[in-house]
């Protein structure tokens, strides 16, 4: 089990900035990837960008060249540093965590944290 605490959401107008943090209750080398979902009113939630423990990470064509996940391994947190933010970014922010213990795949989930973009 993992509990996860994210934080840094609020409201920002279009082309701000805003970095999302997300503590884990555990170490990060102990979970296989980490991911940022998000979800607005009306949609699916959405993955937004996820890492893995050695580092690789992904992003949605949505987000792509305008955020970076990073992973502090000694704060056990994971950041989303989002840039130019549109209104289209607006939602809640969630963060994931995988783990893999043998054959099973354990998931857990922060409580999300709302991203307002106004225009």
């Amino acid at each position: 089990q993992v509990q996860l605490v994210e934080s840094g959401g609020g409201l920002v107008q279009a082309g701000g900035s805003l970095r999302l943090s997300c503590a884990a209750s555990r170490s990060l080398e102990s979970i296989n990837a980490m991911g940022w979902y998000r979800q607005a009113p009306g949609k699916e939630r959405e993955l937004v960008a996820a890492i893995t423990s050695g580092g690789s990470s992904n992003y949605a064509d949505s987000v792509k060249g305008r955020s970076t996940i990073s992973r502090d391994n000694a704060k056990n947190t994971v950041y989303l540093q989002m840039n130019s933010l549109k209104p289209e970014d607006t939602a809640v922010y969630y963060c994931n965590a995988a783990r893999r213990v043998g054959v099973n795949t354990y998931i857990n989930w922060g409580q999300g944290t709302q991203v307002t973009v106004s225009s």
